[in-house]
């Protein structure tokens, strides 16, 4: 066989040899040990935590390294693309604090190894696939979807691998004359890895998550391109993290399967392989089981339900982190203000077992990422979600920017500082008694409290009320109406003496603490007021007796 016959006749517009392109995209010139990394994510219009999760790690790994992160669309499968999606993957992970070096943007691209989009970049490989035609490396297949069909159907019954190698190769070995014969007659073909490999013989690499891999080598002659001219991932991926420099390629575990068709691929074109990172699949607890998260079921699994709900990237961030690396939760603790790029990133930390994806876990550490966000920077964030998410509510907002950063500082200074803000939406519930629009009395009143008793309270409370007082003025007032309506001044005396009293001071402050807030449970009731002011302080309590 005349191979350089075979791939002029299949490739006679490819004029360019491989080595140009290997000189328009020549090693970078990066620190030693600095690390390239891309995110390739197909332009579905679905992107998820997973996405997230393997972004997070690859400008982790380029950031912390002095090297490259950088977007790369892999939108080769044009019956999948979704018309906007592009701009909601990089609208979604700048939203997460995911900044990429070079590569696509929503205007364009940056950087000089692209195109940063497979669609554009045809010739590329097909220049690639000439080589490995010249090679004798790849072949062009004949097979119809019938023939292949009827191929899968055969070793399905005798319950062998699927695909097409050894005997159901059938037009490995065809001759240049019949394979002309065959373009001529308008035959459709695609090209395929002529492998050389046997599922008898082990070869062994280093996963950078997993370590040491050993696996069976590939013996599929797989399609590398395509009817249309379009290469398959399979070969799209390794051509383009070969010119793009790529050093490691972080992808999940779903991916292992196909390792042996790269790295075969990567040994026929005598290039140095990435260190591949094969990442675990997100799971969630379900009773007492763990599954995978679902598309279908789990509304967390997409990077827009957070949005939506006003999660603070840095606390997503954060969290990342937690279920990233192992020995990041015992960092933070040693390192409690320390900026999250100070920790030593590695995925030698990283789970090579089910990662468990807690929203509860999530919570709590949003919880004390945010209690040391400032109030002022706070507010804007809620003002930009609100924005994008809640309009009405930035109307609210807007214009008022001191009274809500007021409201959310409240109880916030001071060794304990309280930790009940957790994300946006759950923000806003927590403090909407704020807004005379949004306020309502959700709790009623202590079950020993009467209704005389109720009107009695609010009463004395609102003639007694002065707005300049003091807290210890303030509470020593409250101590007195709790004692001339027979209640007990402290608590600890209603404890020793219960039958001599109605209740205690606490619940006399919660008649008043549902009067304005309509809660029984609110951070410090005067600090409340002094936010409130003393007009609606006043109009709230009056409002709320004898009813």
């Amino acid at each position: 066989m005349d191979y350089n016959k075979l791939a002029d006749m299949l490739f006679p517009n490819i004029n360019k040899q491989p080595e140009e392109y290997e000189e328009r995209y020549p090693e970078r010139n990066l620190p030693d040990g600095a690390k390239v990394t891309r995110l390739g994510p197909s332009p579905t219009g679905f992107i998820h935590l997973g996405n997230l999760y393997g972004a997070f790690v690859d400008e982790r790994l380029a950031h912390l390294s002095d090297g490259i992160f950088y977007l790369r669309i892999e939108d080769t499968d044009d019956k999948r693309e979704v018309e906007g999606a592009v701009e909601a993957v990089i609208s979604s992970l700048d939203y997460f604090g995911l900044k990429f070096d070079e590569g696509a943007t929503i205007s364009g691209e940056k950087g000089s190894y692209g195109p940063y989009h497979q669609s554009k970049r045809g010739e590329i490989y097909q220049c690639f696939v000439k080589l490995m035609i010249q090679k004798g490396q790849a072949y062009p297949c004949f097979l119809t979807e019938d023939e292949i069909t009827k191929i899968r159907e055969e070793q399905e019954s005798q319950k062998l691998t699927p695909g097409i190698y050894g005997k159901w190769a059938k037009h490995r070995n065809l001759s240049l004359e019949e394979v002309e014969k065959r373009i001529n007659a308008k035959e459709q073909y695609v090209i395929r890895f002529r492998s050389e490999g046997s599922l008898e013989n082990y070869f062994s690499i280093e996963d950078g998550v997993r370590g040491t891999l050993s696996m069976p080598e590939n013996n599929l002659d797989v399609v590398i391109l395509k009817k249309t001219g379009i290469p398959t991932y399979h070969f799209a991926h390794v051509v383009d993290d070969h010119l793009m420099r790529t050093t490691h390629v972080i992808r999940g575990e779903e991916w292992l399967s196909s390792l042996p068709i790269h790295v075969a691929l990567f040994n026929a074109m005598n290039w140095e392989l990435p260190t591949y990172c094969h990442s675990t699949v997100l799971m969630k607890m379900e009773g007492e089981t763990k599954r995978k998260l679902s598309k279908r079921k789990d509304p967390e699994l997409s990077l827009n339900y957070y949005k939506s709900e006003g999660y603070h990237p840095a606390a997503v961030r954060e969290y990342l982190l937690t279920i990233l690396n192992s020995n990041f939760e015992e960092w933070r603790i040693e390192n409690p203000e320390s900026s999250i790029d100070e920790f030593n990133f590695t995925t030698d930390k990283m789970s090579n077992s089910g990662t468990l994806f807690d929203l509860d876990k999530l919570n709590d550490i949003s919880k004390e990422v945010l209690v040391k966000i400032p109030a002022s920077e706070l507010c804007q964030f809620l003002i930009k979600w609100a924005s994008e998410h809640e309009p009405e509510l930035e109307n609210l907002f807007k214009g008022n920017e001191d009274y809500l950063t007021k409201i959310l500082d409240l109880g916030r200074s001071g060794k304990k500082p309280r930790k009940d803000l957790i994300y946006a939406k759950q923000i806003f519930e927590f403090i909407s008694y704020f807004y005379d629009d949004y306020f309502k009395r959700e709790d009623k009143d202590p079950e020993n409290i009467t209704l005389e008793d109720h009107n009695a309270i609010l009463s004395a409370y609102l003639e007694s009320y002065d707005h300049n007082d003091d807290q210890n003025e303030w509470f020593n007032k409250i101590r007195e109406i709790a004692k001339s309506n027979g209640y007990a001044e402290k608590p600890k005396d209603f404890k020793k003496n219960p039958d001599m009293y109605k209740g205690h001071v606490g619940d006399v402050s919660t008649v008043i603490r549902i009067a304005l807030m309509g809660r029984s449970m609110s951070p410090d009731i005067w600090e409340i007021q002094q936010i409130l002011g003393e007009e609606r302080t006043r109009e709230r309590i009056k409002s709320c007796i004898n009813n």
